[in-house]
């Protein structure tokens, strides 16, 4: 049978629904034009088997590009939306501790979400392929805290790693290392989707070679799908594993922690979000609400504008989701059977090098939180939430301010306060080869407050920063701080080398 039958009737039904709800698109989605589109696609494909994988994917596709036509001109009710009720968010501090961790341990599975790339930070390859302190990648570390727990308690946790197209190889070929009886490691990948042209939100590709512009993975609310599609779901249940720990594969202080796991076992939660303390660095960041007396994960993006500035309050939204997730796999294998969950939708506005406008049409995994029946979140200390999403993040990590304890990054007892100093680094920062090639190796950051960096400027070796410190290189011009040099609550600008005392 040919592949256009699966796909007629759901895009009859996006057709109707596109006329009905979708004024702000230039042209009306042409539902004969996009199956002829994707079953160019699958006709180009070979192999029978990945070619029946890939019409299911497209199915799912297609059922995704329907919901988000179909809920395009939705909009969130403002007055429906509150703050959690005190019985709603633990503390962190308030959990009991657990006297029964290799058993617990036991019951429990990691999942690490490793399907980025990193492209902000200008990387071409898994961003968990990327060094980050003593030679050691952020899949190195993420092993190594399983590997720790494993032995240190006589157990078997294993580690599931869900890759994309764009990290598969990375990921295997670093996951090698590690074969060994200290942590099993599982690979699975997540879907693969075609953006779409933003004006008539027909499919980019061509063909179905992974171009990372034409292609994407659909983000981590996937996982969901992806863990039940490989049979992995299944497979824990069967060994007795009755937890899965979710968290990305950047934040190095995402480790298991017994103390969660005993309050998920007492309270029989289904599904448990770590949220933390917002801050004004936080404002856009995903929360947790009652709506209409749901519990539920708001993102930015559902915002209507003129209540933009309510969402941002850190008075009336005081946590943000750190994306580490506790679930009951019994509870998510009920859900999965009885069809699985419709997430929000999240329209990824992008634009190629050659200046077409396109959307990815995203999910986000906390966003399942109101499809359990008993769900709640814990406020964490903000070291469990020490992701690396720029340069600058990268630049503390490296740095003398954070040493390594079984895998995790954790303060140096050398440091004074317990605080993390703020950073901002200048465009010419941005990229990762760029800042590399900008220090011959990491300053010094343990008695820094503030660092301010903008323009052309380069570091030498063994310098030291301290307190508040700018430094601003003259337009056109390039500034080298130099070998030895420490700079305590200064403002250095000018070019060239200097000499500063």
């Amino acid at each position: 049978m040919h592949y256009l039958y699966y796909l007629q009737e759901p895009f009859r039904r996006i057709h109707r629904r596109a006329i009905k709800h979708v004024r702000r698109f230039t042209t009306d989605l042409d539902s004969q034009s996009m199956r002829n589109e994707i079953g160019m696609l699958v006709d180009n494909m070979s192999d029978p088997a990945e070619k029946k994988a890939f019409i299911i994917e497209m199915q799912m596709f297609s059922k995704l590009l329907n919901r988000y036509i179909a809920e395009a001109s939705q909009k969130l009710n403002w007055e429906k939306v509150h703050s959690l009720a005190t019985n709603q968010i633990y503390h962190y501090d308030q959990l009991p501790r657990s006297s029964d961790e290799p058993q617990l341990f036991k019951k429990l599975a990691v999942l690490k979400v490793n399907g980025g790339l990193g492209t902000s930070m200008g990387l071409d390859g898994a961003k968990s392929a990327l060094e980050v302190k003593n030679g050691f990648t952020f899949l190195d570390f993420a092993i190594q805290q399983i590997a720790c727990v494993n032995t240190n308690h006589s157990v078997d946790i294993p580690l599931l790693l869900m890759t994309s197209f764009n990290t598969h190889d990375d990921t295997l070929r670093i996951s090698q290392k590690y074969n060994s009886k200290q942590v099993r490691i599982k690979l699975f990948m997540q879907s693969k989707y075609p953006a779409v042209t933003k004006d008539s939100l027909l499919p980019c590709p061509k063909d179905g070679q992974n171009d990372e512009v034409a292609w994407y993975p659909p983000g981590h609310g996937d996982l969901y799908t992806a863990l039940y599609r490989s049979g992995e779901l299944n497979r824990l249940i069967k060994e007795g594993k009755e937890y899965l720990f979710v968290s990305n594969c950047d934040n190095l202080g995402a480790v298991v922690d017994s103390r969660i796991l005993r309050h998920a076992a007492d309270t029989r939660a289904d599904f448990i979000m770590e949220v933390t303390d917002r801050t004004n660095m936080d404002i856009e960041t995903g929360t947790l609400i009652d709506y209409d007396g749901t519990i539920r994960l708001l993102e930015i993006g559902q915002v209507p504008s003129d209540n933009v500035k309510d969402f941002t309050s850190v008075r009336q939204f005081k946590d943000f989701n750190t994306n580490n997730l506790w679930i009951n796999l019994r509870a998510l294998k009920k859900i999965m059977d009885k069809g699985g969950m419709d997430l929000e939708i999240i329209g990824n506005p992008k634009v190629t090098d050659d200046g077409r406008s396109i959307l990815q049409l995203e999910t986000a995994a906390g966003a399942a939180i109101r499809y359990f029946s008993n769900a709640h979140g814990i406020n964490v200390p903000r070291s469990r939430f020490t992701p690396v999403r720029s340069c600058a993040d990268l630049l503390l990590l490296k740095s003398d301010l954070f040493a390594l304890e079984d895998g995790r990054p954790v303060l140096s007892k050398d440091r004074l306060f317990n605080t993390i100093p703020v950073i901002k680094l200048g465009n010419s920062f941005q990229k990762i080869h760029d800042f590399q090639a900008r220090f011959k190796n990491i300053p010094s950051l343990i008695d820094l407050d503030r660092l301010t960096v903008s323009g052309d400027v380069y570091f030498g070796r063994n310098i030291s920063l301290r307190g508040i410190v700018t430094i601003v290189a003259d337009e056109g011009q390039r500034l080298e701080i130099p070998d030895g040099c420490i700079l305590e609550n200064k403002l250095v600008f000018g070019n060239l080398n200097m000499t500063i005392v």
